[in-house]
């Protein structure tokens, strides 16, 4: 459940609710002496982490980025080593 930032339109208060999304909007500022009518803020809301596949800056890069990339992976990759290769065994003749 959420946190709600309010603010009266006639005494200026700001103040924060617990409410289900669910839940109306409230409309009375909870000052006492206050009937002034409230205003629910916009907040920035909390941060997003993604976590898992999926969710990397670099998964939805262009084609011709990942082509680049590649190439270039490719290019500063060390060179193979030549196989290994055993001399045949010397048959009696």
């Amino acid at each position: 459940m959420p946190n709600y930032d309010y603010e009266c339109q006639k005494c200026a208060k700001r103040f924060e609710v617990f409410q289900s999304m669910n839940d109306a909007k409230l409309t009375d500022c909870p000052e006492s002496g206050c009937d002034g009518k409230v205003k629910r803020l916009l907040g920035t809301g909390g941060g997003i982490i993604f976590k898992g596949a999926g969710f990397y800056q670099t998964d939805y890069r262009s084609s011709s980025y990942q082509a680049g990339a590649k190439a270039d992976g490719a290019a500063s990759a060390p060179p193979a080593a030549p196989p290994v290769t055993t001399p045949a065994p010397k048959t009696a003749e």
